[in-house]
């Protein structure tokens, strides 16, 4: 974090930045003791070792389903504190967290978007009260702020050493798929959002949330409206598992985005979905492989095409609206191709913006 700062040093005049905020990928979590020092290794959001901790959640905390996952942050939680000493620790901390603290020295703040996952109720604003029966665990949940509300004043240290104003603001950012939400400026009922990184995210803008933990499907704050939507594993990283970006970009002039290859791809690197299949066992589907790479390559891009428009359809069922115009992010929003196959599979519009990064709408939280 600090190599990037000194940076933008070199480019910019940080004395001018007046306020920051961090989007993280949520569900990635740690613990730290009470000045904020960690005291265990980052589990991240993707890791499926704690099955244990979810069945144990299913019994204390069955009202709180968006729990009751490996991809959630609570049940790592609970994993990590098995292997700490627990006098010792003060702070549960995600990714985000982590990082503003890092700018203020100050421990014990979140944001509403990255609480999500570890229990907080987004709807009444609290932590739920199964938390209690979490102790220790309910002693280092974190104040959990709005996206865009104040946290604190850049540590004077840090304003010193990198050149910043005293004056500079650190406010609450969110998780990074609702930052890159935000940057495109979905805002209205049926905008929907597909962020295609190196895992996939669907989400829509819906007047009323929606929680069904069988879908792994959760719902966010956007302003008086919510986004509704959830992550899938397939993405980015199944594609790099077989290409580098060059041979993508040179097998992509050869793609026919309006016949397809037939196919039937789930790509998924390892054991386990999220979205819009909540299932830790499900395989990935990766043959038979063809032995033409474009074919190969076509047949994985309709099978993520497929994971998306079955998640909006898994949405729609649960009474959010079905997209009426689907922004996409991410490094995969750049392949035309891509596009025009996604578009042949969800039959809605493609809505062209200007701005894809989720550190843009960051920023925007930050000017906020």
């Amino acid at each position: 974090m600090f190599a990037v700062i000194a940076d933008l040093k070199a480019q910019i005049d940080l004395e001018q930045v007046q306020a920051i905020a961090i989007d993280g990928t949520s569900g990635t979590v740690l613990l730290t003791d009470a000045n904020g020092h960690a005291l265990t290794d980052a589990l991240m959001y993707n890791d499926a070792s704690s099955l244990l901790q979810v069945n144990k959640l299913k019994a204390i905390c069955p009202a709180v389903p968006i729990t009751h996952s490996v991809a959630a942050g609570l049940p790592k939680i609970l994993q990590l504190a098995e292997q700490a000493n627990l006098s010792d620790v003060g702070h549960i901390m995600h990714q985000a967290d982590w990082l503003s603290y890092q700018l203020t020295r100050q421990p014990g703040h979140s944001d509403v978007n990255n609480c999500l996952k570890t229990g907080y109720d987004a709807l009444h604003r609290q932590w739920p009260a199964c938390m209690k029966q979490l102790a220790p665990v309910d002693h280092w949940l974190p104040q959990v702020h709005v996206s865009g509300d104040d946290i604190a004043r850049i540590d004077t240290g840090i304003a010193r050493q990198y050149g910043f104003s005293s004056k500079t603001m650190i406010r609450a950012g969110t998780t990074d798929s609702t930052a890159a939400v935000i940057a495109t400026g979905a805002q209205d009922i049926g905008d929907a959002v597909t962020s295609l990184g190196s895992t996939l995210v669907m989400k829509v803008v819906s007047d009323k949330p929606i929680f069904d933990h069988t879908s792994g499907i959760y719902s966010q704050p956007h302003g008086s409206l919510w986004l509704v939507g959830g992550g899938s594993n397939s993405g980015g990283a199944v594609l790099r598992q077989f290409f580098t970006d060059e041979q993508m970009q040179a097998l992509s002039k050869g793609l026919d985005p309006q016949h397809d290859t037939g196919l039937q791809y789930y790509p998924l690197n390892n054991r386990g979905e999220r979205f819009p299949i909540n299932d830790p066992d499900l395989a990935p589907r990766l043959s038979p492989r063809p032995p033409d790479d474009v074919t190969f390559f076509q047949g994985l891009l309709e099978g993520m095409a497929r994971i998306e428009y079955n998640a909006y359809q898994r949405l729609q069922e649960l009474g959010a609206p079905y997209p009426k115009r689907v922004f996409s992010v991410g490094g995969g929003a750049v392949n035309d191709k891509w596009t025009q196959i996604r578009q042949r599979y969800l039959q809605t519009h493609m809505q062209a913006f200007q701005h894809r990064s989720a550190a843009y709408g960051s920023a925007l939280i930050a000017r906020q």
